[in-house]
């Protein structure tokens, strides 16, 4: 091979370089910017096919899609004075890319710096004014809409981006505070059952007394019919033994001294010493003739 043969080659292959060099392509999902010995000379090229100077121009791509970035977990102050640990994110994306490159100098790291120093301060003065109950659920909703308006009125015109969304991931109370927290909760919960268990005995009391007292009126009453019941018989037997005496007085007479005798001698070893005159010997002394004139 000669030498204008090798020198049409590389002829021929600078060229192709410089072609090469002198094309960019912009992807769906990235803007990009120009510069030119570091002076932004072409901003906001949306996607397809460029060209540019070879050697002497520069090429940068952004992602303007939709970005979500952890804020690291933070301690704040509510207005009244009780510290909460926040975990939160942000979702954001680059609006203007001319901005964006002129506030940060294209540095995705340092664009998240500067917009979480700016929720950061947001989330500060959101939950300064406002109570624990209406951060935690009160007022949480509210709260996330402010916070990314203000936010958004910050960076939109400083940095180019735009935030779509702010959101809190988890409130909870420092590890010292919840740890007194638990234990008040438990004194409140203990104090409760407390007064449940008082008020149970009391209620006991009353039942029992109550049914003390229906005790009470049921013996009394049982106790009151058994005596008109028991004074009923006694009457009942009067009449009888008043009938008696009257069909038959010798034998009625007669029938009640063998009930004393029985009653009297009911063991051998009684005795009883009398007058032989008595008239409780009558029916010993003088057999009675019961039989009908």
């Amino acid at each position: 091979m000669g030498s204008k043969s090798i020198a049409g080659l590389a002829g021929a292959l600078i060229v192709i370089l410089l072609v090469l060099s002198s094309v960019f392509i912009i992807p769906e999902t990235h803007r990009g910017v120009v510069l030119r010995f570091g002076e932004l000379i072409e901003t906001d090229i949306e996607a397809g096919l460029h060209f540019k100077v070879p050697v002497v121009d520069e090429v940068r791509k952004f992602d303007v899609r939709l970005l979500t970035t952890d804020l690291p977990a933070k301690q704040y102050l509510t207005i009244e004075k009780k510290p909460l640990d926040v975990d939160s994110y942000v979702a954001w994306h680059i609006q203007d890319v001319d901005q964006y490159y002129r506030a940060t100098g294209g540095d995705e790291l340092r664009a998240e710096s500067l917009l979480l120093s700016r929720i950061d301060n947001g989330l500060r003065d959101e939950f300064g004014v406002r109570t624990m109950y209406e951060v935690v659920s009160g007022e949480r909703d509210e709260l996330m809409s402010m916070l990314q308006s203000q936010v958004n009125e910050r960076v939109r015109e400083a940095f180019g981006i735009e935030v779509v969304d702010i959101r809190i991931k988890a409130i909870e109370l420092p590890q010292s505070v919840r740890e007194n927290v638990f234990r008040r909760m438990a004194t409140e919960r203990e104090k409760l059952a407390q007064e449940y268990r008082s008020r149970g005995r009391e209620l006991a009391e009353g039942i029992r007394a109550d049914a003390d007292r229906q005790r009470t009126v049921v013996l009394a009453e049982a106790f009151a019919k058994a005596e008109e019941l028991r004074g009923e018989g006694d009457g009942q037997a009067a009449e009888t033994y008043a009938e008696a005496y009257s069909s038959n007085g010798e034998f009625y007479s007669f029938y009640r001294s063998l009930e004393a005798y029985r009653k009297t001698f009911a063991n051998k070893d009684d005795l009883m010493v009398i007058d032989s005159d008595s008239k409780f010997l009558k029916y010993l002394e003088e057999p009675v003739n019961t039989a009908t004139p």
